[in-house]
This record gives C-alpha cells, structure tokens and sequence, in this order.
C-alpha cells in the first residue's frame, strides 16, 4: 500500500500542551470469523435456533456476556441472514464509537488540547472500526491523529484510509517512546489495535510496540471492544496490559467485559435486530432516544 501522505513527525508536536488527566471488543476474530470467512459454529447455532423455540418457561437466563464463539454466531446471523454488508457493520460501529467518546468527553467540556484525540489503528477489523472513529470524531470537530503502523491491504482498510486523509487527519509516521511527549500532545487516546482473538505477535512489532508504550500513559484512553492483549474470554493480561478508563463493546459486551474496572462501559449495539437478541437470550439495555450506545 502507499505510504501515507500526511505523516506527521515528532517536530510537528506541540512542545507545551500540559499535561493529561491520570487514568485508573468477538469482533476482531473478522478475518478468520467474522466479516469474512466464518469458522464452524453449526452446532453452536443449532443449538441457539433450538432454544429460540423453547417454551418461555424454558428460555435460558437472559445474559449480559457472550462467548468468542456466539459472537461469531450473531455476526455470521447479521451477515448471512440479514445481508447486512461488512462495511455497513464497520460504519455502525466506527460511528457508535465515536458517539461513546462524546458522551465522556463532550466537546463543550474541553479545552483545545483535551480535543486532541491520539487513535492506534491494527491491520485488523477493529483497526478498520478504529479509522472510521476517527473519521467521525473530525465530523464531530474534535482533532483526531492516527497512527497506523501496519497497513492492511484489504480493499476496506485503503479506502477507510483514504478517507481520513482526504479529510485531513494527520498520520503519524512513528510513535515516539518518551510517553509524556504523547501525555502533553494529546487528551485521550483510542485504542483500536487488537480485537478478540487477536495476539500481538500476530500482528507485528510496531503494533506491540504500541501497546507497551499505551500501558504507560496517564491520559484516558478508550478501547474499541476489549481492550487489545486481553483474551475475549477470560480476560487473562488485564492485570498486566491495558487498563482503559472507557470501554465500547461492539454489538455485544464479550465475557473479558467482567474484568473490566475503568469509569465507563458501553454497548454499541442498537443495530442487533430483536429476534438476534431473542435467539441468543442477550439482554442489551435500553436505549434513550436516538441513541447508538447505552451504558451498562
């Protein structure tokens, strides 16, 4: 892919911003299972379409949680059953994203620094998610940057990124180390690297890097689904890896969602249609107005 054409180098950041406040989603198995080629859950849907139709009597606890392998579930429902296309899912999710971080962080709250909004993007879907939130939040007038630093060449991740550049948000070539140049340049940081299912070593070193570099901030940050080097389901590393003050799950809140500890937690899932939320006995909360997230 081409390299970018807004790269922005460390002399291009701000040398005294102050400093940042301290700081206390599976949707990224899409390659292999979701958006894309699905792995088999045959059994694991027969067995949802059965207690779709149980007796009410016998309808299972309705739960907060899902498992890797019926979130895969509910999205091959989504793609397959009700053609929702997989750049239509990563627009509703990019946009609720974004929706999330003003709910937080409203822009008549902030000072010009604190709209100075640092989102890491993966070659992965949640990168994609990442790129469109990005997007949004411009549209929103706060001032977003990305660094993307291992570009997908999936035809959606190009055309996602030639948004953004259209758009003019900046790309950073490089993620400098020293962490409080980034705690002075920024007021909060996205992070949409890895999603469920994803490793680091999977993805390569620039992104891992970035991860060890996001563990030491002191400004928020907010993760997009899990929070990236966490296991979707037992939430292994969350004691050792990113702590996010803001949490979006994607469609559905996965089971790692137990272990989260930060300030805020929402679900961007308005767009999961009743029926997908009866057959899978998910309890989503409910919505106010028109709203694309809820906090749990």
């Amino acid at each position: 892919m081409a390299a970018c054409t807004a790269f922005a180098e460390l002399s291009d950041w701000p040398k005294s911003r102050g400093t940042g406040r301290g700081r206390g989603l599976p949707w990224d198995t899409l390659k292999r299972s979701r958006w894309g080629p699905y792995s088999s859950t045959s059994s694991l849907t027969s067995t949802m379409s059965s207690a779709a139709t149980q007796d009410p009597a016998e309808t299972p606890e309705e739960r907060h949680f899902l498992s890797t392998e019926e979130a895969a579930a509910l999205e091959r429902e989504l793609l397959e059953d009700y053609r929702f296309g997989r750049q239509q899912l990563v627009e509703l999710c990019g946009h609720a994203s974004a929706v999330a971080v003003t709910k937080v962080f409203p822009l008549p709250a902030l000072s010009r620094k604190q709209r100075m909004v640092l989102v890491v993007c993966g070659p992965e879907q949640n990168g994609a998610v990442g790129l469109v939130c990005a997007r949004h939040l411009r549209m929103f007038e706060y001032e977003p940057t990305i660094f993307y630093p291992t570009r997908s060449l999936d035809p959606l991740h190009r055309d996602l990124t030639t948004q953004c550049e259209k758009m003019d948000i900046p790309f950073l070539s490089y993620l400098p180390t020293e962490v409080q140049l980034i705690n002075d340049a920024y007021g909060l940081v996205v992070d949409a690297v890895l999603g469920p299912g994803v490793e680091p070593c999977e993805v390569g070193g620039p992104c891992t890097r970035a991860l060890a570099t996001l563990k030491l901030l002191s400004i928020p940050l907010v993760s997009l689904d899990i929070p990236s080097g966490w296991d979707a389901e037992t939430g292994s590393n969350a004691e050792d890896g990113l702590r996010p003050d803001v949490l979006v799950s994607l469609a559905a809140p996965k089971l790692c969602a137990g272990r989260f500890s930060g300030r805020h937690h929402f679900v961007a899932g308005r767009f999961v249609p009743d029926d997908v939320r009866r057959k899978f006995a998910l309890r989503l909360p409910g919505y106010m107005g028109t709203d694309c997230v809820a906090a749990l």
